[in-house]
């Protein structure tokens, strides 16, 4: 099981707006108390809204970023990608073969602490709350 720490890009020439985004399951029927252990980290542009930004994730595509975190399994990373009608998706193709998983509404979503956001996994839609919102 590969639990190695995520490393943050430490890239000056990226936007002040870039964040790392921690979520972790919340709770839902399979999990009546959550699971920290199954999560996501993202690194993207949040605008003032705490919104992802289109522009700024266009102009830095490479390093918009993606971990999937799940016990006793390796950790899959990938990009977030903005798709066709305003759609964003986790894209794999960094390693593992983990097909993509899509962020419901994700354009629309507040990614500050404590808020709730919604990932279409293989087996369903999942709830995850947002855990922790830091600057690169």
């Amino acid at each position: 099981m590969n639990r190695a720490a995520f490393t943050p890009l430490r890239n000056t020439a990226l936007p002040h707006s870039f964040r790392q985004v921690r979520l972790e399951r919340a709770r839902e029927h399979d999990h009546p108390e959550g699971a920290s252990a199954i999560g996501y980290i993202i690194v993207a542009p949040l605008d003032t809204a705490s919104r992802i930004d289109v522009e700024a994730w266009k102009a830095h595509r490479e390093a918009c970023r993606v971990v999937r975190q799940r016990p006793a399994e390796d950790n899959q990373l990938g990009h977030l990608v903005h798709g066709q009608g305003g759609n964003w998706r986790f894209h794999y193709d960094v390693t593992g073969s983990t097909a993509d998983e899509a962020g419901y509404h994700f354009g629309n979503e507040r990614f500050r602490l404590g808020e709730y956001v919604s990932v279409r996994e293989a087996d369903g839609m999942h709830p995850y709350r947002v855990v922790a919102v830091t600057p690169l």
